[in-house]
């Protein structure tokens, strides 16, 4: 391919790829804030509806009034949008990133010979069929011990230091990086796809058909749709860290992307915590205190 032509579609699907990845947390911030926030109805009106919760905002020189349904409405709006094309443009632009970058020129981005000497076929191979394990182990350990919380976030965690240490094994460093970023990026997209959006189809046709929904979806889809919050800084700083040589060019850099990425989830409980009017400030101190202990060990 023309490098000229290649630069422009590396500019171009890179630029879709951060709004729509842009779009897609904004909406994971607003919502998880909006739904930790709800306020209990205080007026018997608003109890007969159906109401399970309301919330005021002001932004942008007006009053915003939220409210949330226990089910449903008593009639269907129209229109009614859909919260999932940010995910889907989010996925398959980075997917069309990895493609014009690493997929294209496997031996310049994706393989280094002093990691693994690989064919480019096998890399890119590998590569993409780690995008779907990711999926089917995760969303198999949240249907394993999707019950307890704890338990499932440490699987999870450890799932992805296990993948982060694998793939520094197998591909160049920068490219190892923005694999496990991409990797959490494919569970985010699957959360939508297999369970949110088809939980918000049921509700729908539930309420079409007047009967009661099926609530297994619903709890599932809003675990997954928790997970894809506390995924958002982790993913962000794997995407971002191929420009850091800093970070992603030294022995044991696996450690140094897990670390980063414990550091943004444990950031992102903090706000959580505190939209229900906890102040946990010694989140922030010990994260702060984690990315000081890197920066020593990092220095040169």
């Amino acid at each position: 391919m023309d490098s000229y032509l290649n630069d422009w579609l590396n500019l171009l699907v890179r630029w879709l790829h951060v709004v729509a990845a842009i779009a897609w947390i904004g909406a994971s911030f607003y919502f998880i804030q909006l739904d930790l926030k709800l306020r209990p109805p205080r007026r018997t009106e608003d109890e007969e509806r159906g109401i399970a919760g309301d919330y005021w905002g002001v932004h942008g020189g007006g009053f915003y009034h939220s409210e949330k349904y226990r089910v449903a409405p008593a009639t269907l709006p129209e229109p009614l949008h859909w919260f999932k094309w940010e995910a889907y443009a989010t996925w398959l632009s980075g997917f069309a990133l990895f493609v014009v970058l690493y997929y294209a020129h496997p031996e310049t981005y994706l393989i280094d010979p002093r990691v693994a000497d690989i064919g480019k076929w096998v890399a890119i191979g590998l590569s993409i069929a780690l995008l779907a394990a990711a999926w089917l182990v995760y969303d198999l350990l949240c249907r394993v011990l999707g019950r307890d919380d704890r338990a499932l976030g440490v699987a999870l965690a450890l799932v992805v230091a296990g993948a982060a240490y694998g793939v520094t094994q197998v591909f160049s460093a920068r490219a190892a990086f923005v694999q496990v970023g991409a990797m959490l990026g494919t569970m985010m997209a699957g959360n939508v796809l297999f369970n949110i959006i088809p939980a918000h189809r049921e509700l729908i046709s539930a309420k079409q058909a007047g009967r009661d929904p099926d609530p297994t979806q619903g709890i599932r889809a809003k675990q997954r749709s928790v997970h894809n919050n506390y995924l958002t800084l982790p993913v962000v700083f794997a995407m971002i860290s191929n420009h850091l040589p800093l970070v992603y060019g030294r022995d044991r850099a696996w450690l140094v992307l897990v670390a980063f990425m414990a550091i943004g989830a444990w950031v992102r409980h903090f706000f959580n915590l505190r939209h229900i009017g906890r102040s946990e400030w010694g989140i922030l101190v010990t994260a702060a205190l984690a990315l000081g202990l890197l920066a020593f060990a990092l220095r040169p």
